[in-house]
């Protein structure tokens, strides 16, 4: 196939070993970006219709900074208009679009190019439907976004920890974080859909990773 993530990172070098890096969810204050891909339904043959930067608020993503929480539940259109609903936006109307929400963040200065960056975390608990479905993933792209390798798993109830070795190429882009894909809902129908919810306590033991601040939100190419 980008709930603003925090980078936490533990980098270690031992004689000519790889660098390694771990990187974990954080609260809202975090650098957080967002990125909706829209298709239409499989019903409908699924063909990729646009992407674009989205807000965090937008991908239905609320953060409980107190109970160390982020919730990600299905994506609500407020446009009526059927484009986005069949029969248009009315309680009981079925969505019209397959909407890809990716909310994660990045580091885009090719600092993790070339190391073995994990991403580790924890799923509080994941209600979804069989409608929609959500997953964790690190992803590192070419400087121009024309290619990318993917590591993802399924947000299954529990400690989750990925890896991925990144390319040693210059100005690779690695984001990290969590995604939700289905079709959007009409806002007073989302709880029967079900959500996810992801702690955002860093894991023991992570240091911060230093200058995350005014990293630039920058268009995405199409995740697959």
């Amino acid at each position: 196939m980008k709930k603003s993530l925090s980078a936490l990172c533990a980098v270690a070098l031992a004689g000519t070993a790889a660098q390694a890096a771990t990187v974990s969810v954080n609260d809202s204050s975090a650098p957080w970006l967002g990125y909706m891909n829209v298709f239409e339904l499989p019903a409908n043959g699924g063909a990729f219709l646009w992407g674009s930067g989205w807000g965090i608020a937008d991908l239905n993503a609320v953060f409980d900074d107190g109970a160390g929480t982020v919730t990600m539940s299905p994506n609500t259109i407020g446009d009526p208009d059927p484009y986005w609903y069949q029969g248009g936006g009315a309680p009981g109307n079925a969505g019209n679009k397959l909407m890809e929400a990716n909310m994660y963040q990045e580091l885009n200065d090719g600092s993790l190019s070339g190391t073995n960056v994990n991403f580790s975390g924890e799923i509080k608990s994941n209600t979804f439907t069989s409608a929609h479905s959500a997953t964790v993933f690190i992803r590192d792209y070419a400087a121009d976004f024309s290619s990318f390798n993917e590591t993802r798993v399924s947000a299954d109830v529990g400690a989750f920890s990925i890896d991925l070795a990144t390319d040693a190429g210059a100005g690779r882009v690695v984001q990290w974080g969590i995604t939700v894909l289905g079709e959007n809902v009409w806002f007073t129908d989302v709880a029967p859909f079900g959500s996810v919810v992801v702690s955002t306590v860093p894991a023991p033991g992570a240091m911060a990773l230093l200058g995350l601040g005014g990293l630039a939100a920058t268009r995405r190419r199409r995740n697959a």
